[in-house]
């Protein structure tokens, strides 16, 4: 997958599926840096072709709604929406 990698401190696998555009995915990302967590995020509208459905399919085992932010953690976890409750609970 093309995402990007920040470090920090590791809470498991993390992935954050957002949008560039997106307001509350810039607020989430913000979050999870606050909380100097290690994560992965993927910016669904900058990727193109058979990648993108790839990425598309992958979230929708996840979120079939395909909506946004959704952070995925260890593979079992999912938060959709920007829960900032949820998240510092789930990440702290």
């Amino acid at each position: 997958m093309n995402s990007k990698h920040i470090d920090g401190e590791n809470k498991g696998n993390i992935t954050l599926f957002a949008l560039s555009t997106c307001g509350w995915c810039k607020k989430t990302r913000a979050l999870l840096e606050n909380l100097k967590v290690a994560y992965n995020y993927i910016y669904i509208d900058l990727i193109e072709g058979f990648e993108r459905e790839e990425i598309i399919s992958a979230l929708k085992k996840f979120n079939p709604d395909v909506s946004f932010p959704t952070i995925v953690i260890n593979d079992s976890e999912v938060i959709v929406g920007f829960e900032e409750d949820k998240i510092k609970s789930k990440l702290r």
